[in-house]
């Protein structure tokens, strides 16, 4: 994951530019201070992935699914859906 660093004076210059920025290749823009990286703006798609890696029901359910594959215990797709 790409972080991109900018100062607050650059920020606050050029809000909308780094708002246009933050997309699915540079997702989070960390935000310095004096030297300092003390905020971040982040994409929204990025944020609800870091939510969600954060839940641990989310987790389990990847931990079990993992299980499940590495165990042979998978569908194909003719299972699922027939012959569509």
């Amino acid at each position: 994951m790409k972080a991109k660093p900018i100062n607050a004076t650059k920020l606050r210059h050029n809000l909308s530019g780094v708002l246009d920025a933050t997309n699915k290749d540079t997702p989070i823009q960390i935000i310095s201070r004096r030297g300092k990286q003390e905020h971040a703006i982040v994409n929204l798609d990025k944020l609800e992935d870091l939510l969600a890696a954060s839940d641990p029901k989310y987790l389990e359910e990847i931990a079990e699914a993992r299980r499940q594959s590495a165990a042979g215990d998978v569908f194909t797709i003719e299972g699922v859906f027939g012959d569509l």
